[in-house]
């Protein structure tokens, strides 16, 4: 009778899971990397364009942070939409939508202005994460979810691609990154059209827009989890767009080797980013942040110190990729755990956004400081201390949160 008992405990606490979640949660990543792609299409090829234009340390700087601002804010009303009509629609639209501005560079690359105005739209591509989340939380069970939001959080890994393959095709080409990216982005959005499906017992909020919104912003760890989110993922964001420009003006290195190097870094924050989600389904995912975190900000304080590329600086930042990774995987396994299943698109738009806001400030920071410093160190100084202050407040507070509310939701 214990065995049965056992038995039939486990079978309740693990359902399987149906091939349809496998399906959705590969079919969105891949759309999500696409995307994020696209998002991230400026930034490896903001040194040649800088050049070519005459643009400050300052105005390269906003070139590449604008779309970083628009996809972020644009999170907020793409994950409530998605709560009200589902991934199954919002998904391949976003993505065909994101074709528009990836064309209408190649008409405005030698115009500043334009480049700001396209950016602006461009900024669409990194809004499909809010899309992503609540549909691949809906397929898997509450004890997968950290590693399959993790799965799913690994198509920032765009990122890389853009870094590594968007100046090498520019080389060959300066139009041709714009056509390449357009052609995948439509052929993503057809299967995403044919391949995704929103789960049948997905709840349709009815209530308003504004209305669910206010209700995820009324709630406290809504805004504790982005604070902590705005910190990794938004590390990740700013190093993301402003390493090549790092790289070639502090080390010298040409535009492609920048863009390999920061690829390599993007790379790693993808690779921790799931087993950052893996740890949380065994550990409580406020400790595993905790940890990451105060990787961030000893890495951080490392490197302010500016130390030679090989070994040192390379090391310092491969783990503080790690770390980022790891963190923006742990706080998402946080979301999936407390939020409920209505409120999680406009839950992760929220989180989403301020995340992706994090990622807009610090490369207007490094570049203004670089300008009026010439050197690099306070703004590894002040990541250090945002991610140490994280790591004592996801400690301190986080942990408890974690608990009340899991502990609320199972009675």
């Amino acid at each position: 009778m214990t065995g049965q008992r056992t038995l039939t405990t486990r079978t309740t606490q693990s359902p399987a899971v149906p091939g349809a979640a496998y399906r959705n949660l590969v079919v969105a990543t891949i759309g999500f990397a696409i995307t994020f792609w696209a998002w991230n299409l400026i930034a490896p090829i903001a040194t040649p364009l800088g050049e070519k234009l005459s643009l400050t340390s300052v105005q390269q700087s906003l070139m590449v942070a604008v779309p970083v601002l628009v996809g972020s804010l644009g999170r907020v009303p793409v994950g409530a939409l998605t709560d009200r009509f589902g991934a199954k629609i919002m998904f391949p639209l976003v993505t065909a939508l994101t074709i528009v501005p990836v064309l209408l560079l190649i008409v405005v690359k030698d115009s500043y202005p334009g480049l700001l105005v396209v950016g602006f739209v461009l900024g669409m591509g990194g809004t499909t994460f809010a899309i992503g989340v609540p549909l691949v939380n809906s397929w898997f069970p509450p004890e997968r979810r950290g590693f399959a939001v993790g799965i799913f959080g690994a198509g920032m890994g765009g990122v890389a691609l853009s870094g590594y393959f968007t100046p090498r095709i520019y080389k060959h080409g300066e139009n041709l990154p714009f056509v390449v990216l357009a052609i995948a982005l439509a052929v993503m959005a057809v299967l995403e059209y044919f391949l995704l499906c929103d789960h049948p017992d997905r709840v349709i909020p009815t209530t308003s827009l504004g209305r669910r919104l206010a209700d995820a912003g009324r709630l406290r760890v809504t805004w504790e989890l982005a604070a902590l989110y705005a910190i990794g993922f938004g590390g990740i964001v700013a190093f993301g767009v402003y390493l090549p420009t790092y790289l070639k003006t502090w080390y010298g290195l040409s535009p492609t080797d920048a863009g390999t190097r920061a690829a390599g870094f993007a790379l790693i924050t993808v690779i921790f980013r799931p087993i950052g989600g893996w740890l949380s389904d065994r550990i409580h995912p406020a400790v595993v942040t905790s940890w990451a975190l105060g990787v961030v900000g000893l890495m951080a304080v490392l490197q302010a110190f500016e130390p030679a590329l090989v070994p040192g600086g390379t090391i310092f930042l491969l783990v503080m990729a790690a770390g980022l990774g790891t963190t923006s995987g742990s706080v998402f396994a946080m979301v999936a755990r407390v939020t409920p299943p209505p409120k999680v698109g406009s839950v992760t738009g929220i989180v989403g956004a301020i995340g992706g806001l994090g990622g807009f400030v610090p490369p207007l920071v490094m570049g203004a400081v670089y300008s009026a410093k010439g050197s690099y160190a306070i703004g590894f100084m002040l990541l250090s201390d945002l991610a140490l202050a994280g790591c004592v407040y996801a400690y301190g507070r986080m942990r408890e949160a974690g608990r009340t509310r899991t502990a609320h939701e199972t009675a």
